[in-house]
């Protein structure tokens, strides 16, 4: 019961539940302060029990040999030992809370640096909005720094400067900074301090440079943006039977361009059939029928059934029950349209992410100088407000699904750059070392040797990508995208509580669906390839 209350606070778009919340409490900073904690609780609550599940049992025993009572117990023995993984859900509580700042402004903002960002998008100022979210990144990239610091010793031990701030030193400094704010604010009690003109006010010169660029290479945004359009995101959409046309594609595919397509699958169907057997098989044959027919024209029946024999293969029965039941629920509600698109849109961006994040997590594995290049840019990105991405991408592409699409993308691309990097990285040396003694070249001992053995830590970094890539739905509905996020958004418009928590709903049972499908995958393949290496 707790995990599933855990799950919906964590994957239910805040959206949905500003309704109730507002009905029930109005406008104002309380609706603000209870939309942040429903979201940023879950982190604190998984970690909090995933460190003392793993406290280890001599520890445990230890203790009550020593005659503690359970009081003393939990908190002289369990709580510090673990503390660590404590310290790693404040941190991950910390970002949560920090990614509300701008919904919580919507809802009840005042002058915080929520309402900077909102007011700056209002304005079309997007030099000062981007600032503005810098600084909420940086001060998330702050936190992160000193929770990790606290939660785990350096690998190189310690600093130089680590050891000259001994406690003491660092007691007397902290003394002497609040005696020094004690005189600055009987000194000087009406003084704030701070500049008179911030950096913010001087970002008009870099809004007109911005708004110079677009303008004079319109003609290249408006061609990338038709071409991704309609080689891309319409072939996804209504697929290449219906993005075949003069009207889209100036020409109609012949007969026998249908039957060079249909026996092209069938060949890479049965060479998956061959190579990975038949669930491979399976799924080419899928995808060459979504291909063709698109997300749109795909028969519901087919596809519900499809993803039952999926879940409950993968999963067992009641998982194939859990997604029957639920793409029923959205069916009966009215929203199997919005689902349709928001599944088009997300499986592409996913894909893309994966694409694109992977080849970097690579690179960065095999490169040091890549890895802290790449290190800032992932968690600017990763604390980033999900808003500030809808500057960048409306600034130069405009209203539409490839602006959305563009922002789905810059969220959820860090993690396959994460984890890939973090997979490739603690394959164990000596098997890797035993490949190349067998004469491996660097690709072969790439894709025969360490991404098999990293495929656990890369799945769960593509369940990870799809979370991301679900939760900036109701983000990107405000640039005109057609799915379950814009059914949030129009409901939250006109005060529809029961709309806007269907549809909420509904990207939660997608998000959980992938999770619980990724988790069982990752199980099989991990005792898999513990067999194999047992062997």
């Amino acid at each position: 019961v707790l995990n599933g209350a855990l799950d919906l606070m964590q994957t239910v778009p805040a959206f949905a539940y500003l309704i109730p919340l507002l009905l029930l409490f109005g406008f104002g900073p309380v609706v603000g302060l209870i939309a942040s904690a429903i979201y940023a609780t879950p982190p604190m609550v998984r970690n909090t029990m995933l460190g003392l599940d793993r406290v280890p049992a001599a520890i445990s025993e230890a203790g009550l040999m020593s005659g503690c009572t359970r009081r003393q117990q939990f908190w002289q023995v369990e709580v510090p030992t673990a503390l660590p993984q404590l310290l790693v859900g404040f941190n991950q509580t910390t970002m949560a809370a920090l990614s509300m700042v701008i919904v919580a402004a919507i809802i009840g903002g005042f002058e915080d640096i929520g309402w900077e960002v909102l007011s700056s998008m209002r304005k079309a100022e997007f030099g000062q909005s981007i600032l503005s979210g810098l600084v909420i990144a940086l001060l998330a990239i702050l936190i992160d720094r000193l929770t990790i610091g606290f939660a785990k010793a350096p690998e190189t031990g310690s600093t130089r400067a680590m050891r000259w701030m001994t406690p003491s030193r660092l007691a007397l400094s902290l003394a002497i900074a609040l005696a020094l704010a004690v005189v600055i604010r009987l000194a000087a009690p009406n003084a704030t301090l701070l500049p008179e003109t911030g950096l913010r006010t001087q970002m008009g010169a870099v809004n007109q440079w911005l708004l110079g660029l677009v303008r004079d290479y319109a003609w290249f945004f408006n061609g990338v943006r038709n071409a991704v359009l309609y080689c891309l995101l319409l072939p996804m959409r209504v697929g290449i039977s219906g993005s075949a046309t003069p009207a889209m594609w100036g020409f109609s595919l012949p007969p026998s361009a249908l039957a060079v397509y249909m026996g092209l699958v069938a060949a890479l169907a049965a060479l998956a059939l061959r190579r990975f057997g038949w669930r491979a098989a399976v799924a080419v044959l899928a995808a060459g029928l979504v291909l063709y027919t698109g997300f749109l024209d795909l028969p519901w029946p087919v596809f519900i059934l499809a993803v039952a024999l999926l879940a409950g293969q993968v999963g067992g029965a009641r998982l194939g029950l859990f997604s029957v039941v639920g793409f029923g629920l959205i069916l009966v509600n009215g929203l199997w349209p919005q689902l349709v698109q928001s599944l088009y849109l997300c499986t592409l961006a996913v894909l893309l992410c994966l694409l694109v994040g992977g080849a970097f997590g690579v690179w960065a594995a095999h490169s040091e100088r890549v890895s802290r290049a790449l290190k800032p840019i992932c968690d600017a990105l990763q604390t980033m407000p999900q808003f500030v991405f809808l500057i960048p991408a409306l600034m130069f592409f405009k209203v539409g699904e490839f602006t959305a699409l563009i922002a789905i993308m810059l969220y959820a691309v860090v993690p396959p750059i994460r984890y890939v990097e973090h997979g490739l990285r603690h394959v164990r040396a000596d098997v890797v070392e035993a490949v190349e003694q067998m004469g491996a070249t660097p690709i072969q001992t790439l894709l025969q040797a360490k991404l098999p053995l990293a495929l656990p830590v890369v799945m769960l970094g593509l369940n990870q990508t799809i979370m991301a890539a679900l939760s900036m739905l109701a983000i990107a509905a405000l640039v005109g995208t057609r799915d379950l996020g814009q059914a949030v958004y129009v409901a939250l418009g006109k005060a529809d509580a029961g709309m806007g928590l269907i549809a909420g709903l509904s990207i939660a049972f997608l998000a959980i669906l992938a999770d619980r499908l990724i988790q069982a995958a990752v199980a099989g393949t991990t005792s898999t390839v513990w067999t194999a290496h047992m062997r």
